[in-house]
């Protein structure tokens, strides 16, 4: 357990929001690189490694996380030195104030910043202070003015990632960390290309992590596009709703993601999921989403691609702060496993089906 706790620490500590994942990129590289016969990259910058099947008529599985966490982008700088931001992912505008961040600049330089927040001194008398949009709130890297704030290298399209240190609950079962979502799937692709380096599979697995999720599933069109994958496995992470009375338990085990606006999961994909769970013995739980993952842009390429994502849940997702069992992880890992090692030609013909 402790070993897990210091991967997730170091794929959770990394920076790397939409269209910035470089850093990420670099430790998928790295660590998936003496697991697989080549790595391949798109024109976006999403990286895959590829095991090639020698089995005639192997189908082709693509398993997916995705590399970028949300953020901001400076879209102006304030005479006074502070910058307006617009959001790269989804944020409410409830956890953005009162945060610290780390300022990237295009030059590779990065500066703490915070963003700002109006203390109740100020506030009184008026009603006290009403929620602001994003767009509104300030950031502030203590630059005097404008000019010095450029004169450090900084401007409009440079971008600001969370700054936060992974840590592990008191009970030693839950984590609490910045971009579980999806850092949970990066590690889970290398963690899965690490387990079966040495298995021999029913198919070409082609397995790593797509780029700008959190800006509409963009790498995703891409990856499906060049792969022309066969099934489609995203692994993401997605909010708990047990807190507010809703789906979604930490600790409860991984997600059979049958719905979100975007996507259906077939019938025959579902008995796939369920029966391989039922028979590995795999703790899983329903879960009907309210947002989307890269499933929902997969499945609509190359003329239709059976999806699914293999998920967690995490509460308070999109945060500085997010808390999710250690547990869950193991069920996933376990689960991907068992789905990728099943995935032989007449498996995937039986998901397909006779339309």
């Amino acid at each position: 357990m402790t070993d897990l706790f210091t991967k997730i620490k170091t794929v959770t500590e990394l920076k790397g929001t939409s269209g910035f994942e470089q850093d990420i990129r670099h430790f998928i590289r790295e660590a998936i690189t003496p697991n697989v016969d080549r790595i391949e990259t798109d024109g976006l910058g999403g990286i895959f490694g590829l095991r090639e099947s020698k089995l005639e008529n192997a189908p082709r599985v693509l398993v997916a996380g995705h590399m970028d966490e949300v953020g901001f982008m400076i879209s102006s700088i304030k005479p006074d030195g502070t910058f307006r931001v617009v959001e790269l992912g989804g944020w409410s505008p409830l956890v953005v104030s009162a945060q610290r961040f780390t300022l990237h600049t295009r030059d590779g330089r990065t500066y703490p910043i915070i963003s700002g927040s109006v203390p109740p001194h100020l506030t009184r008398g008026n009603g006290g202070a009403s929620l602001p949009a994003v767009g509104d709130i300030i950031f502030d890297a203590g630059f005097t003015d404008k000019a010095e704030a450029e004169h450090f290298g900084v401007r409009p399209g440079d971008v600001i990632v969370p700054d936060s240190e992974t840590i592990l609950t008191a009970n030693g079962k839950q984590i609490i960390s910045k971009a579980w979502d999806n850092r949970y799937g990066v590690l889970m692709v290398t963690e899965l290309l690490d387990s079966l380096k040495d298995t021999p599979l029913p198919n070409t697995l082609i397995a790593g992590a797509n780029v700008q999720e959190e800006v509409g599933l963009r790498g995703a069109h891409v990856s499906t596009t060049k792969f022309n994958p066969d099934i489609f496995l995203a692994v993401d992470c997605s909010p708990a709703g047990d807190v507010y009375g809703d789906q979604g338990k930490i600790g409860d085990g991984t997600l059979i993601r049958f719905y979100d606006p975007g996507h259906i999961m077939l019938p025959a994909m579902k008995d796939f999921l369920l029966d391989t769970a039922e028979r590995h013995g795999i703790k899983y739980q329903y879960y009907c989403g309210k947002g989307g993952t890269d499933a929902g842009a997969a499945h609509l390429k190359n003329g239709g691609v059976p999806s699914t994502t293999i998920g967690v849940c995490a509460r308070y997702i999109h945060s500085h702060q997010t808390l999710y069992a250690l547990d869950d992880f193991l069920e996933a890992q376990n689960f991907l496993q068992a789905l990728v090692k099943t995935l032989d030609r007449s498996t995937v013909d039986t998901i397909i089906g006779n339309y």
